[in-house]
């Protein structure tokens, strides 16, 4: 484990971690997305967290974003509509609760060294998941029933580990995952995934606070708050931008920005 998890940041300026946060919160409503991908390795490289700290915060600021997002999106696809696809996100919540569960256990067992490598290569994970949803038609998979439910549950572990040892909700995941198994529109599959990633960061949540790794959420509740505060702006912002830049070009763009972190992450000590 980190041995600085509870180490304070107290020579962070308030404008300065706000103003990350809401770049975060652009870069991530650009795309209709929260943006904790972007946030864990500015967590790591500009304001000096170790992996694991790292995680954890984000992973708190990530449960704020959606916190927020769930109401204005259930606002914008109707709750009838969602609750009609109540099996949907049973059947994945079957498998990311547990995955949950297994990604943080392992995140706090992991060496530092390990746990940088590992946010690495799931970095590059989340530029090719968001290239491909971005810039793709996503075209329902045609599976019988008796393979869609476990196809749902595997899916939905893999994702929960995902969540659990970044610190992200998953939609970046959850919401092809839906669009592919279950063939419902993208709209819908947003509101879904929120739903899901819920539960799934609260059991992760529960995971964490067992052996004293949340000291580090006590010891930085003021940063956490004001980052997310600026997470939470900066999403509203950059959804008033969405598509006012053209995915052919703010998609690769944003890859890049997750590859270059990935190369960064790998070679941290």
């Amino acid at each position: 484990m980190d041995n600085d998890l509870a180490r304070d940041r107290p020579s962070h300026s308030i404008p300065l971690v706000f103003g990350a946060g809401a770049a975060i919160g652009v870069l991530g409503g650009m795309i209709g997305l929260g943006g904790a991908e972007f946030r864990l390795p500015l967590l790591i490289s500009l304001f000096g967290f170790a992996a694991l700290s790292a995680v954890i915060l984000n992973k708190a600021m990530s449960l704020v974003v959606v916190l927020v997002a769930l109401p204005s999106r259930l606002f914008a696809v109707p709750a009838s509509q969602v609750a009609a696809h109540w099996p949907v996100a049973v059947n994945l919540l079957a498998g990311s609760l547990l995955g949950a569960w297994a990604g943080a256990s392992w995140a706090v067992r992991m060496r530092s060294a390990t746990l940088y490598k590992v946010l690495a290569a799931l970095m590059v994970l989340m530029a090719a998941a968001l290239v491909v949803t971005h810039t793709t038609t996503l075209d329902a998979l045609t599976l019988p029933v008796w393979a869609r439910i476990p196809s749902g549950v595997v899916s939905g572990f893999g994702i929960g580990v995902v969540a659990a040892i970044m610190g992200v909700a998953g939609g970046e995941l959850l919401i092809p995952t839906i669009v592919l198994l279950f063939s419902l529109d993208i709209k819908t599959a947003g509101s879904l995934s929120l739903l899901v990633s819920l539960p799934t960061m609260l059991v992760a949540f529960a995971r964490y606070s067992r052996d004293g790794s949340f000291a580090v959420l006590g010891a930085n509740l003021r940063f956490a708050g004001v980052m997310a505060a600026g997470s939470v702006g900066g999403a509203v912002l950059g959804g008033l931008l969405l598509g006012v830049f053209p995915d052919l070009v703010l998609i690769p763009a944003l890859a890049v920005i997750l590859l270059v972190s990935a190369v960064k992450l790998a070679r941290h000590d």
